[in-house]
Parts: C-alpha cells; structure tokens; sequence
C-alpha cells in the first residue's frame, strides 16, 4: 500500500478534533444564534468593529444603475456571518467605482440580509496608496515572503510609506465608528500588521484581536523583511494574535524572541511588552455549515470567489448532477471528474496539479479518454507583477497536455480561469469523484472545507496537500506532497479507483469536523478569549459554559 494511503488509512478510524466518527456533530454547535447569546451574555453586548482592507461587498455602475457585489475571498467568507450575527461595523478599504454614490454622510452602508444586517464604513485611498500598500508591499512583499513558494519578494521603502499611511488612516476610521471607548476590535491579515499598535495609542481600553489569515515563515525567512520590528511591535498592540496553526503561532513566537521581545515563562504563548502581555493562539479558521437558516445565506466568496452558500439537501448530487453543461462544457455520462477550485495564484500549486494530471494520464492508460480535470482559476491581483504570466503559463500547459491525449477522445483538461458563479461551483463540486487542493502552502484553505460541506451524498474523494493548514483537521483526505507528481497521481488514481464504502467512511468523518469546527465556533474562541482579557474568566474551560449559556439564551434545547 502506498505510504500516504495507508497513513491516511490509520488515521480514517480514529477520530478528528474531538469530533467521533458517526457521532452527533450537531450537539454543541455553534451558531450564529449562539453567538449572537454570547455577546448579549459573556460579552454583554459589546461593541464588535471587523477590520479588513478587502470589503465584503462592493458597488459598481454597470448598464446606467448600480449594482453590488459580494468580494472574493476566504477572508469574507469567514467574516461576513460574524459580522451579521454581531450586528456590528465592518471597516474596510472602498474600491467599487460606485461606493462613494452609496454612502452616508459618515462614508457608512448598512449591508442588509435575512441573517442580520451590519454597518460597512469605506476607507477611501489613492492610486497610488492602494499601488504601495496592496500591490507593493502587501502582495509583492509579505505574501510572498510568507508563503514557501519560491518567488522572491520585493521590498521598496516608498512602498513602506504607503503601507504606514494606509494603516494609519484605517486607524483613524476605526476610532472614528468606535462609539464607545472599549469596543472589541478584530484586525486581519498582513496587510493591516501596523494598526493595533496604533489602536492602542487611540483606544487604550479596546480589546485588541488581530488574525493572520496567512502563514507565518519561519524566524530566517521573515527576517528577509527589513521591517519586521516595526510589523510585530505593530501586532503586539494586540491583547491576542490569532494565526491558523500551532506551527505559524511557533514561528512567530521565534521570531519576536529573536528581535529581543522574550516570552513570558509559562504554559501559554504570550509575550510582554509596554507593561501589558499579548496572547498568541491558533484559530484554525472555518466556513458556515449549509443547511442552517441563519448560516451565510448571503455568502459568496471563498478562495476561487464562488463559495457554498446555504444547500438545498434535497438537490440531487454525483449522477444525477453531472448537468455541466450550464457553465458551457457537457459531462458524458460514464466519465470520472476532478476538480480544483482556486484563485490564480502561484501559492496553489497549479501547474505542478496539471502536470500531476498529465502523469496520471501518462502512467495509468485505462484513464485515458475516461477522465475530465476541470480547473477554476479565478484572476487576482492584476497589478501585480507575475499573475498574468502565471495565467499564460496555465494556458499553455492545458493546450500541450490537451494536444498530447487528443487522440484518446474529448480533452482531458479544460481550464475555466474567470469568475464562476455559486450554482456552477456547487455543481462542480457535488459531481466530482476527486477534489484537488494541492497548495505549495496556505494558511488554511477554505476550498477543501467548502468540498466536504458540499458532499451531503458522503461520496467524492478529497486530495490534499500537507502544506495547508487544513491537513492538520482533514486527515481523512487523501494526505500528498504537492511537489511529488508520481504520489499525487497516484493519489488520484486511489481517488478514482476508491470503493463507495470506503468514500464514505472517509467523508463521514471528514464532514463531522468541519460541521463542528464551524466558523461561530472560531469565532467563539476568539471572542471567549476577548471576554477573559476583558477580565471575566480565564480562557481555559470556557468554551463549554459559554456554548451552554448561549444556547439558553436563543432557545435551544
């Protein structure tokens, strides 16, 4: 038995994050319900500000009227049912040519929803701001320099000075929609590593919480950035820092040691600093479960822009939907699918996953003419510099790997690199018999979660590599090293080869994590280790009172 195969095997009978296998995974879970409870209990209605440089929704002139539209990205899909279960503000960087026609008087748009509305406050910035702060420093520097996938970031100090501007001005909008001096702020991602440190200077007795929804890098490698002292000081503005992973909260704890900001003695990561202590913890973020009323019924943005909003279970899955002619490409009946679903990006192994494809092909005959690998790459980052030659290198490999079998049939690969709409992903992912997440590295990767959430059937097979956060929850995937082609091949083969039952077993335990590991419930640890730093319990042991009190209070048995 191939090594990753049984080791996946071992693993498929024991259980996940405390969740058995064929237990309940609905006893306990959080809710947005609940954790509307918790901030009415534990957290007394605080206030709850959510600080992005992406905006969840976006307006835009189109046709003489204006419409909008929900942002791409994992990072709204997990921050959208927080804000709406929390009623609360949402600062973020306005960019749709038509938000300024939409705004109040305060630069303020009420988003509304049949799960609860909250206040978007635009920040408004230059050309050249968003150049410097996003596309330079942000996207060119620190994406790179955190993700091992060997392109070299760049480093400009005018970029520098764009970056400090920007989280500067985010700081001033923060304070601006604080209406009461000790609000709960919750700060994400690299591009804002500045703004608690200046939070802390405007709000004193906010509860500070920042989440890197990225990788951190090893100590060596971030010392790359020539202003890594300014960035974490800048984060241990925080009362707690979030990131995905045990190993990214490792990572950062040796790189503040290294800078001279030494660890506070003890069983918990914090760090001392200006007479107060930070807490670094990990958060490993997630989705809202389908099928629940309040549960993102509004959603649409996951790492490919198109995420799994509420599922009709009803709707019929595998066989029966194979219906994909609706995104332009007919499914013959009797032919196996793989999917992936990603942004275009250099992080998410693509060109190595069409290579892993074409091995298959090469090194397993009987698929020849029987398998379909449907890819979505959804642009980002047009102003940065490698993307667009990153979208011609896909093309090109799909029309040499496509040429090569074109005599065993249809095309073996079709690459759809725009934006797809929810019901064609959906569709994608309910009929696939292989899901391909093989990431050089992620943070976390909300793809896979959004798979596993899909498959109500219990079928499908997920492929997936061990440098996503994810691995450390899914270990009922089929675990590879995205860089060796022969074992995801043969990962794929085993994928499409896999007996019903065993697909099952596998994906009953995989669906059980991620429907208890929800996004309230990453949303609950953070907030339930606000409400200790705001002194009303210690974190440990929290969560159950917590989840039993806030079950009371919206009415759950």
């Amino acid at each position: 038995m191939n090594a990753f195969v049984q080791a996946s095997h071992l693993r498929s009978t024991g259980t996940t994050s405390g969740s058995p296998v064929g237990s309940d995974s609905r006893r306990g879970a959080w809710s947005a319900g609940s954790l509307r409870a918790l901030l009415t209990s534990t957290l007394q209605g605080d206030q709850v500000i959510v600080v992005s440089n992406r905006q969840p929704h976006s307006h835009a002139w189109r046709g003489g009227s204006v419409q909008v539209s929900q942002s791409a990205g994992g990072l709204v899909t997990a921050l959208e049912p927080i804000a709406r279960a929390c009623a609360g503000t949402w600062v973020a960087h306005g960019d749709g040519n038509a938000d300024r026609d939409v705004v109040d008087v305060n630069d303020g748009w009420l988003a509304p929803g049949s799960t609860g509305s909250y206040r978007l406050r635009r920040v408004w910035l230059s050309a050249r701001q968003v150049r410097g702060h996003g596309d330079g420093l942000s996207n060119s520097g620190l994406w790179p320099l955190c993700h091992m996938a060997h392109v070299r970031p760049r480093f400009a100090s005018a970029d520098w000075d764009h970056y400090r501007a920007v989280n500067q001005r985010f700081a001033d909008a923060v304070a601006e929609e604080a209406h009461r001096p000790d609000p709960i702020v919750l700060v994400q991602d690299y591009h804002l590593a500045l703004l608690p440190a200046l939070l802390r200077e405007r709000l004193p007795r906010a509860t500070l919480v920042s989440f890197w929804h990225i990788p951190w890098a090893h100590a060596e490698q971030m010392a790359m950035c020539p202003w890594l002292p300014e960035l974490i000081d800048g984060l241990l503005g925080s009362d707690i820092i979030g990131f995905q992973t045990s190993r990214h909260v490792r990572n950062f704890m040796e790189s503040a040691r290294a800078l001279g900001r030494p660890a506070v003695a003890g069983p918990r990561c914090e760090i001392a600093t200006g007479g107060r202590r930070t807490r670094v913890r990990d958060f490993p973020v997630s989705i809202a479960w389908p099928g629940d009323a309040e549960d993102c019924a509004e959603g649409s943005g996951d790492d490919a822009g198109c995420a799994l909003a509420t599922l009709d279970a009803s709707r019929p899955s595998t066989s029966e939907s194979r219906f994909l002619g609706t995104i332009g490409w007919p499914y013959p009946a009797g032919m196996k699918l793989i999917v992936g679903v990603d942004r275009l990006d250099y992080t998410k192994g693509l060109i190595e996953r069409l290579q892993a494809v074409e091995l298959l092909l090469e090194s397993k005959p009987q698929w020849r003419g029987r398998l379909r690998f449907v890819q979505i790459a959804a642009p980002t980052r047009a102003g940065v510099a490698g993307y667009a030659r990153l979208q011609c290198e896909l093309r090109a490999e799909v029309e040499r790997i496509n040429a090569r079998f074109a005599a065993f049939g249809p095309a073996p690969v079709l690459l759809l690199d725009t934006h797809h709409d929810r019901p064609a992903v959906t569709a994608l992912f309910r009929a696939a018999d292989v899901c391909l997440v093989t990431s050089l590295h992620d943070g976390m990767n909300l793809v896979c979660k959004e798979f596993v959430a899909a498959r109500d059937d219990e079928q499908g097979v997920l492929v997936l590599s061990q440098f996503a956060g994810t691995t450390d929850e899914l270990a009922q995937a089929l675990i590879v090293n995205p860089y060796h082609l022969a074992q995801v091949a043969e990962a794929i083969h085993t994928g499409l080869a896999m007996p019903v039952h065993e697909q099952r077993q596998r994906m009953r335990s995989l669906r059980a994590t991620v429907q208890h590991n929800n996004i309230y419930r990453w949303a609950a640890r953070m907030l339930l280790d606000a409400a200790a730093v705001r002194g009303s319990r210690e974190p440990a042991g929290t969560e159950a009172a917590a989840q039993r009190e806030a079950d009371a209070l919206s009415g759950k048995p």
